[in-house]
């Protein structure tokens, strides 16, 4: 993975599906404004993109760069892949096919149907719905999406990191939640280490953090307040190489922690987003990273696939 394929998604999206990736804002505030020590605090608001997630870049990148057979696209999901491959199956044409687990939320199953996508549920976490996925593929011969370990899926994601330096330039570090790994790998790369890019998991979905304490990519036990977006049980290929060579730090953060960040994202800025879309601020609401008082931090707000009601 390098910056060239980064750039490659770009251009292929730009050329081939005008308008249907969001240039999304990157909103810098005083760090004052989040109740930090530190110089500014930015906020790439990814949550507005297409199909509520980031996940929309690396799926139509995907999908863009490969001959799509008439059996069409089949993806396994915990919700936003699915839906991001859903809706870029939607926009050119092709059927879709989506495998998630009994943890995704019964929002996302319903978007997913909305956009035209077959919803097979089944499996209790997003790695049973991946085996029944796989087989079903091997039987229809659709292409495969897979949801964070794919070189056009990773490429996909680091158009964001392209994006925040085009538009705000270097931040000191980039604070990025951990599923797979997709996005993590994706920004990784991108910034090659000219920003620090520090890892955020749920205490109860560590896949990155486990994997670094055994010294390879391990199974973990999934669950908690993320689950249905941060439920990978063992970190991707792609991000495990990526974050070998350049990301040094990965914390974890309890679901305590990562709702009230959640919450207060919406009654403090009006940013009605996943759980999973607030591990950095819960970062650096509990300490768990302290920036330096010169430093600018930059939050990817990943995801905003969520029921409303839950943000009472």
């Amino acid at each position: 993975m390098n910056r060239q394929q980064i750039i490659d998604a770009t251009r292929r999206a730009a050329a081939r599906t005008p308008g249907l990736i969001r240039r999304t804002p990157l909103w810098r505030l005083p760090a004052s404004a989040f109740g930090i020590n530190a110089a500014q605090v930015w906020l790439k608001l990814e949550h507005m993109q297409v199909g509520g997630s980031f996940k929309a870049r690396g799926m139509l990148n995907r999908l863009l760069a490969n001959d799509i057979p008439a059996s069409g696209v089949i993806v396994a999901s915990g919700g936003n892949a699915g839906i991001a491959t859903a809706a870029a199956a939607k926009a050119l044409g092709v059927k879709c096919e989506v495998f998630v687990p009994t943890v995704s939320s019964a929002m996302k199953q319903a978007k997913l149907r909305e956009l035209g996508a077959k919803v097979v549920v089944t499996g209790a976490v997003y790695a049973e719905a991946l085996e029944a996925c796989l087989a079903r593929q091997q039987e229809t011969g659709a292409l495969l999406t897979h949801a964070y370990d794919q070189a056009e899926v990773v490429a996909g994601a680091g158009t964001l990191a392209q994006e925040i330096e085009a538009d705000g330039g270097l931040p000191d570090n980039v604070l990025v939640s951990v599923g797979g790994g997709g996005l993590i790998a994706g920004i990784a790369a991108w910034f090659e280490q000219r920003s620090r890019v520090v890892a955020l998991e749920p205490v109860l979905a560590p896949t990155l953090f486990d994997a670094r304490r055994a010294g390879e990519p391990v199974d973990v036990a999934v669950s908690g307040v993320a689950a249905d977006a941060l439920g990978a049980k063992r970190i991707g290929a792609i991000a495990w190489d990526i974050t070998q060579q350049h990301v040094k730090d990965s914390l974890v953060l309890p679901d305590d922690a990562i709702r009230a960040a959640q919450l207060w994202l919406w009654k403090e800025m009006k940013l009605a987003v996943e759980p999973s879309a607030a591990l950095g601020l819960a970062a650096l609401q509990t300490g768990a990273y302290i920036p330096r008082r010169d430093e600018t931090v930059c939050l990817v707000i990943c995801g905003a696939n969520l029921d409303p009601s839950t943000l009472s």
